[in-house]
């Protein structure tokens, strides 16, 4: 784990001090919109996914951070930094960014709320220790940042990421794992294991067809693309 990423989740799980290291992420230049393709045109032939989020992807420079393990956060961290060192080199406005965050394949957990993860051992499960107490987590840690995180990382969790612009998509293909999960503990058919799974999605996340999907539609809408972990 790199000093950045594992302080940052010292902050989340615990507090404690933290001082920026590392290189800094490169600049991601916004990618130009195919000259052949017109993607805001397009038009859902069902309501059976919901695409609204294609509408608020209008920000003048636009990334997509593609998050297939669970990697310490490293999706979401670069995610808000890329935001935050745009500011600081541009003077950046936050609704000039439009960074969309993928989490799909291994990395579905994150999508989830603390109640799924002190449920099913997640933090066990993906050999993910809180710095602090050397246990495993039993709470998503990019969620809300523990109490006296400093600026700029105060606002590094999903919830104010989602508050301040960003959209985050989350994988069905990969969501069907947690959807077992539930219909195999609670002896439940796939329509109510679905539905209790559902409820402990973080609000605010959108699931998607697949996260491949998810990923080349926010390429479609102009953004630059990155694996983020």
């Amino acid at each position: 784990m790199s000093t950045p990423r594992r302080r940052f989740l010292g902050w989340l799980g615990a507090g404690g001090a933290f001082a920026a290291a590392g290189a800094p992420i490169p600049h991601l230049a916004a990618a130009s919109r195919r000259s052949d393709v017109d993607a805001d045109a397009l038009v859902p032939v069902s309501a059976t996914w919901n695409m609204a989020w294609v509408d608020g992807i209008k920000g003048k420079y636009r990334a997509v951070f593609d998050s297939p393990e669970v990697s310490e956060g490293a999706g979401l961290f670069r995610a808000c930094l890329w935001r935050d060192q745009h500011k600081e080199v541009y003077g950046t406005a936050r609704e000039e960014m439009s960074p969309v965050l993928v989490i799909r394949h291994a990395a579905i957990p994150l999508a989830m709320n603390d109640a799924y993860w002190a449920r099913f051992s997640v933090g066990k499960d993906v050999k993910l220790k809180d710095m602090a107490t050397k246990k495993w987590y039993t709470t998503n840690p990019i969620r809300v940042s523990a109490a006296g995180t400093p600026a700029p990382w105060s606002d590094y969790n999903l919830e104010s990421f989602m508050a301040q612009g960003g959209t985050v998509l989350a994988c069905n293909l990969a969501f069907r794992q947690v959807v077992a999960q539930f219909r195999r503990a609670d002896k439940l058919d796939r329509a109510a294991a679905e539905e209790r799974a559902k409820e402990h999605l973080i609000p605010g996340i959108v699931l998607q067809p697949s996260g491949i999907f998810a990923v080349l539609r926010a390429q479609e809408l102009g953004c630059a693309y990155i694996m983020a972990s």
